[in-house]
């Protein structure tokens, strides 16, 4: 599992035919669907079945932007007061964890007035932790998918004369051991994944899973009273981290290649202090000015690097070396060599950057620049 993968907590997809939308025709990609359009769809299926005794295959859901595709049922299952459908999730083209996941949503008639109830099911999360969309307590699916399933559990029961009293149960399978792949045990979503999805429609490699889990790492750190809060872009420099300032692991964000995301959510939601660490040269980038530090997005800059060693005291035949060197790490230890502090000068220069992002928020900013082996190799003030 490549590390885009790792993180993407729960973007997409449902094993869908006909109604698919829109071909993504700038990137040649095939959109998925998200693990609350795969629960509408099979709640919608099931509350039919209970309902009628026949199960709709393909079932049809409307999205909240008016997209109405069609899911096959992998499972169908009805006994007396409730009835089971499954699908399988299909994210199309984007790399995430529960690709090919079966999505189960038991439906099960309530007394008339009970409403609709949420539970969850072998493989769904529960909420463990304040500072997520859900209380303390809640299966863990969130708020849209929550109201895409009502929505069409009132419908169902308008067509067929049903109260539109039932509770809900969604599970997943194997649930449990893919959210050991996302950010969820981190967050306090405890016992499986979430049902996330606000469009129910996954477009590949938008990481906006990615940039939601980094949202809501900051909202439960938070919560919890965290006032120093790390942007990491892996496992090693998260370790580096823990090294030198004993942070719990709640403060800990794994911001990947997402500095912009870290630096403008901080900015709206402020803490006393932000330290940014990674490698000398995805850091090297955001000294640049980029706030995507993917190597797809953005490349080591460096010219830019040859105008710090300057500034850090390399002379015209340095500098030279440093604008041909082959990687970042390569003008480093040409830098090292020299005695020229060129990891504390990409250090201060991303601090700044970082500072010009939050635009005076109230958030005081630290970077350490790391080695492949996670050592330090550049440090700023705090400021």
């Amino acid at each position: 599992m490549s590390s885009d993968e790792k993180q993407r907590a729960d973007g997409g997809g449902g094993a869908a035919k006909g109604g698919r939308a829109a071909q993504l025709k700038h990137t040649g990609l095939r959109p998925g669907w998200t693990t609350g359009a795969c629960a509408t769809a099979a709640t919608t299926a099931a509350y039919t079945a209970l309902l009628t005794g026949e199960f709709p295959d393909p079932v049809t859901i409307t999205l909240p932007r008016g997209q109405r595709p069609s899911f096959a049922l992998a499972v169908e299952e009805l006994t007396g007061e409730s009835a089971t459908a499954g699908i399988v999730k299909d994210a199309g083209d984007d790399p995430d964890v529960t690709h090919g996941a079966l999505v189960r949503v038991t439906v099960r008639r309530l007394p008339a007035g009970a409403g609709v109830v949420f539970r969850a099911g072998p493989g769904v999360g529960t909420v463990t932790r304040p500072g997520l969309p859900l209380p303390v307590g809640e299966p863990a699916v969130n708020p849209v998918p929550r109201q895409m399933m009502r929505d069409h559990v009132a419908e169902v029961a308008a067509r067929h004369g049903g109260t539109g009293d039932v509770e809900i149960t969604v599970g997943v399978d194997h649930g449990e051991e893919i959210a050991r792949s996302t950010w969820n045990p981190r967050l306090g979503i405890l016992g499986g994944l979430s049902i996330l999805g606000t469009t129910g429609i996954v477009v590949p490699y938008s990481c906006s899973a990615w940039i939601d889990s980094i949202r809501r790492g900051v909202d439960v750190a938070r919560a919890a009273g965290r006032t120093h809060l790390a942007g990491c872009t892996g496992s090693t420099s998260e370790k580096t981290v823990v090294a030198a300032y004993a942070l719990p692991e709640d403060a800990l964000l794994d911001m990947g290649d997402f500095a912009g995301a870290v630096l403008k959510y901080v900015r709206r939601h402020p803490v006393e202090r932000l330290t940014i660490c990674g490698g000398f040269a995805k850091l090297s980038k955001l000294a640049a000015g980029h706030l995507d530090l993917h190597s797809a997005r953005s490349q080591v800059d460096k010219g830019f690097l040859a105008d710090l060693a300057r500034r850090g005291g390399a002379d015209e035949a340095l500098a030279a070396e440093v604008a041909g060197a082959n990687t970042g790490l390569a003008a480093l230890q040409l830098c090292a060599a020299a005695g020229v502090p060129l990891g504390d000068l990409v250090a201060v220069a991303a601090r700044d950057e970082a500072l010009s992002v939050l635009r005076g928020a109230p958030v005081a900013v630290d970077v350490i620049c790391i080695d492949r082996a996670g050592a330090i190799v550049g440090r700023s003030e705090v400021r």
